[in-house]
């Protein structure tokens, strides 16, 4: 696994808000927090583009739902898929 441990705790940035306040700081969390289906990735690299920025800002209406975990520009290796 090019080095890699598979665990089910890793850490993530996460953005909330609350009452219009939006908040981001890095957690500890584990695979059973996750939302359901597609695809888990044992991830090597991430990265934050603007659209990321823009979420943890706060600023235009890129959040669906929170807690929102930004950051779909990454490299890694598939670990379970649901396909």
């Amino acid at each position: 696994m090019n080095g890699m441990v598979r665990s089910d705790r890793f850490k993530a940035l996460v953005v909330t808000c609350e009452n219009g306040d939006t908040r981001a700081e890095i957690r500890q969390l584990s695979e059973h927090q996750l939302p359901e289906g597609e695809v888990l990735v044992g991830i090597t690299y991430s990265s934050l583009n603007y659209k990321d920025g823009l979420a943890v800002a706060g600023r235009g209406k890129i959040v669906a739902r929170y807690p929102h975990v930004p950051g779909v520009d990454f490299a890694g290796k598939v670990l379970h898929s649901s396909s």
